[in-house]
C-alpha cells in the first residue's frame, strides 16, 4: 500500500512560512512543511449481506485492514445482517456481525438497511425488526460530532405510511416521514457552525426510479445548510461516484463480503474500504480493496523463510499415466504434499488441463496439513484416450494459506506435473507443416538426439515469409554442436569442430514464399551445404564435435538457457537428423517426404500434433514441444 501513502502525502497542504520548525546546521534547499490543522480520517464499510456466508471472513479481513490504517472512526451504510428471517436467526446474525466489528480498534457506527429490518416468516409485526435493530445496534436515525464535524445517520426503510408496506422498489415506500424530516432539519440547523457535515443512509435515493422523487426536498435541506460535504449510501453493491450536486458529493459503496455481480474492480464490483480524509476546506477519498493492506511488521525473517519454503513446495504424484491413442485412461494416483512450515496450512488442490476431457474425482480438495506432516490423497483420473491436437497433460495446482500475525497469507505452490508416458506409435496423423510466426519454435529435448562424433546430416524443408537478419532454421549451437542458419535470407551450415565453427555458406538468398530443401552434411573431413539439391558450398574441416546438453530448436536458434531465439517467420517441414553423410557430389534429388532408416536420429514430418507435441517418426521418439506461438497447420492451409 506504499502508493496509498505516497498519494496521501502528495495531497497534504504545504506551508512555506514555518522555517522555525526546521532544525539544521547546514545550508540547503527550502523545505515545505505540512500545515498543522485538525485533519482526520474516517472509514466507510459497504454492505455485508447478499453473498456467500463466508463473506463474514471478508468483513473480518476488512476489520484487520482498517486496524492497520487506524482511522478515527468507521461508518457503515446498512445491510449488516443477512436478515429476511425471524428473531432467532436474526439474533445469531447480529451477534456474528457485531463480534467481527468489535475487533475494530476504533468506534464504529451502524446504518439500518432493508436486510436489517425486513421480517420474513411467522410472527411478523408492523415494525418488523426495527425494535431488534434499535435494541442491539443503534437508533434508526441519529447524529454525533467529531472534531468539529457532524455525522448524520438517516433511515430509508420507514415504509409506506398508508399501507405499512416496506419496499426499496416502490416510491411510496421510499419517502421520509415528517418526524425524521423535522429531526434532520433541526440537526442541520444546530450544526451550522461545523466544518463539515456528512450524511449516511442505505438506499441511494438521489437516483430516483424506484426510490421516487422524495429526495429532492431532503437535498434542498442539505444545500441550504451550506456545510454538507458528502452523502454516502450502499444497497447497490457497486462503487459509483455520482459527482458533486450543488457542492455535495454523492457516493455509493460496493461491499465488504456482500454479493457481487462479478469481481471486476475496474467496474466498481469489489470488496473495499472507503477512506475519507477531512481537512478544513476540503475532503479526499480513497478506495482500498479488502486484503490490500499489509502489516510491514509481519514481514519478519521467519515469515519470509516460511514463504520461501512454500514457493518451492510442489505436489508429487506416485505413478505415471500411460497414454495411448484410443485407449482410455482410468487410473487412481496418489498425490502427496508436505507442510515444510511450523504453522498449519490450509491447502486447495485442483487438477488443471487445457484438455477438458480429463476428469478427476474429487475435482477439488480443501485440506489442512499440520506442521511437518504430509498429506496423501488418492485421486481417480480419467480421459477417453483420444490423442489429438486438443490433448494436453494435466497438472495439479495448489495454493497454501496460513494465518500469521493476525492475517491470512496465500502462497501459490509450484505446479505438480502428472507424469505421463505418451505412446505416439499410433497417433492420428495427417499432412501438415510447422508454422513459426517470428517467435518460439519446436523444441526437441537434448537427450533424445544425443549422437557420437562422426558424420552427420541435418536437413529440412522451409518456406520463409521473412528472413531478415540472422535466423535459425534448425539449430543446436551455443559455441558447440551444429545448425542451419540464414543471414538476411542466405543459408549456411555450421558445425563446431575442435575449438571453432566450420561453416559452408551459400551465395544467394532463398526466395520468399517458396519451398526450399536445405541440407547440411559433415562427412568427417568436409562441411557441405545443399540448397534444393545443389551443392552450393563446401569447407574443409575435421575433428571432434563439441557437444552440449541444449535442445534442438526447429524454426529458430537456441540460447544458453535452452529457450528458442532468433526465430524465422515461415513454415518448416521434413526435419531429419542422421548419423551418416547422406549426400555427396555436386547434385542430389531431395525427397519431398523424408523417411526414417537405421541412421535416422530424428524425423519430424510435422504430420499433425498431439497437444503441444509434434511426434518424432524415428525410433528415438524425440517428440518436439511447441513453444512461443509456433503451431502446426494442415497442408490445406500451408499450401506447398
Amino acid at each position: 500500500m506504499l502508493h496509498v501513502l505516497i498519494v496521501a502525502l502528495a495531497l497534504l497542504p504545504i506551508s512555506t512560512d514555518n522555517a522555525s520548525r526546521v532544525l539544521k546546521n547546514r545550508d540547503g534547499a527550502t523545505l515545505a512543511l505540512p500545515e498543522e490543522d485538525e485533519t482526520f480520517v474516517f472509514a466507510v464499510f459497504g454492505d455485508r449481506t447478499g453473498g456467500d456466508p463466508v463473506g463474514i471472513e471478508v468483513l473480518r479481513q476488512a476489520v484487520a485492514d482498517t486496524n492497520l490504517l487506524e482511522p478515527d472512526l468507521v461508518m457503515t451504510v446498512g445491510d449488516l445482517v443477512q436478515g429476511y428471517n425471524t428473531r432467532p436467526l436474526w439474533m445469531l446474525q447480529m451477534g456474528e456481525f457485531k463480534t467481527a466489528m468489535n475487533d475494530l480498534s476504533m468506534p464504529w457506527f451502524p446504518v439500518a438497511g432493508n436486510h436489517d429490518i425486513y421480517w420474513r416468516g411467522p410472527g411478523r409485526t408492523s415494525q418488523e425488526h426495527e425494535g431488534d435493530y434499535e435494541a442491539h445496534f443503534a437508533p434508526l436515525w441519529y447524529a454525533f460530532d467529531h472534531k468539529d464535524c457532524r455525522f448524520i445517520v438517516l433511515y430509508t426503510d420507514e415504509g409506506d405510511p398508508k399501507t405499512g408496506k416496506r419496499s426499496f422498489g416502490d416510491p411510496a415506500a421510499q419517502r421520509m416521514s415528517k418526524g425524521q424530516f423535522d429531526w434532520l432539519r433541526d440537526t442541520l440547523a444546530s450544526a451550522s457552525g461545523k466544518r463539515h457535515v456528512f450524511v449516511f443512509l442505505h438506499h441511494p435515493r438521489w437516483r430516483g426510479g424506484g426510490y421516487g422523487d422524495d429526495w429532492s426536498k431532503v437535498h434542498k435541506l442539505l444545500v441550504d445548510a451550506g456545510n454538507v460535504s458528502g452523502v454516502f449510501a450502499g444497497h447497490v453493491h457497486r462503487l459509483q461516484h455520482d459527482g458533486a450536486i450543488d457542492g455535495i458529493e454523492y457516493m455509493s459503496l460496493a461491499t465488504v463480503g456482500g454479493h457481487l455481480r462479478e469481481h471486476l474492480p475496474a467496474g466498481g464490483w469489489l470488496d473495499h474500504v472507503l477512506l475519507v480524509t477531512v481537512r478544513d476546506d476540503h475532503t479526499t477519498m480513497a478506495t482500498v480493496p479488502v486484503g490490500g493492506v499489509m502489516n510491514p511488521r509481519a514481514f519478519t525473517a521467519e515469515h519470509l523463510a516460511r514463504v520461501e519454503a512454500l514457493r518451492t513446495t510442489a505436489p508429487s504424484v506416485s505413478s505415471t499415466l500411460a497414454c495411448q491413442n484410443k485407449r482410455p485412461v482410468q487410473e487412481t494416483i496418489e498425490v502427496s504434499l508436505e507442510n515444510p512450515t511450523t504453522l498449519p496450512l490450509q491447502v486447495d488442490l485442483h487438477l488443471r488441463s487445457t484438455d477438458s476431457r480429463w476428469s478427476c474425482t474429487p475435482d477439488h480438495v480443501h485440506e489442512t496439513i499440520a506442521p511437518g506432516d504430509t498429506l496423501r490423497l488418492p485421486l481417480h483420473v480419467q480421459h477417453p484416450g483420444t490423442l489429438d491436437a486438443a490433448w494436453a497433460a494435466p497438472t495439479i495446482d495448489a495454493t497454501a494459506a496460513f494465518i500469521d500475525g493476525g492475517a491470512r497469507w496465500s502462497v501459490p505452490l509450484a505446479v505438480g506435473h502428472l507424469p505421463v508416458q505418451l505412446d505416439l506409435k499410433a497417433w492420428p496423423s495427417r499432412p501438415a507443416s510447422l508454422d513459426v510466426p517470428g517467435s518460439g519454435g519446436l523444441v526437441v529435448p537434448a537427450e533424445s538426439i544425443a549422437i557420437d562424433d562422426g558424420p552427420i546430416t541435418l536437413e529440412c524443408w522451409v518456406k520463409p515469409r521473412d528472413l531478415n537478419g540472422r535466423r535459425g532454421l534448425v539449430a543446436k549451437t551455443e559455441q558447440s554442436e551444429y545448425a542451419i542458419f540464414a543471414s538476411n535470407g542466405v543459408p549456411y551450415f555450421s558445425v563446431f569442430l575442435g575449438d571453432t565453427y566450420v561453416e559452408a555458406h551459400a551465395q544467394e538468398a532463398l526466395a520468399l514464399n517458396e519451398w526450399h530443401h536445405i541440407a547440411g552434411v559433415f562427412d568427417g573431413s568436409e562441411v557441405r551445404l545443399y540448397v534444393d539439391g545443389v551443392n552450393v558450398a563446401a569447407t574443409k574441416g575435421s575433428g571432434k564435435r563439441r557437444k552440449n546438453n541444449l535442445p534442438l530448436i526447429v524454426g529458430g536458434d537456441v540460447d544458453g538457457n535452452g529457450k528458442p531465439t532468433s526465430a524465422i517467420d515461415g513454415l518448416v517441414d521434413g526435419v531429419r537428423l542422421s548419423t551418416v553423410a547422406r549426400y555427396a557430389g555436386s547434385r542430389m534429388t531431395p525427397h519431398r517426404r523424408l523417411r526414417a532408416d537405421d541412421s535416422t536420429k530424428l524425423l519430424l514430418n510435422m504430420d499433425g500434433r498431439v497437444g503441444p507435441w509434434v511426434p518424432d517418426a524415428s525410433k528415438a521418439a524425440g517428440h518436439g514441444l511447441l513453444q512461443g506461438g509456433a503451431t502446426v497447420v494442415d497442408d490445406d492451409v500451408a499450401v506447398r
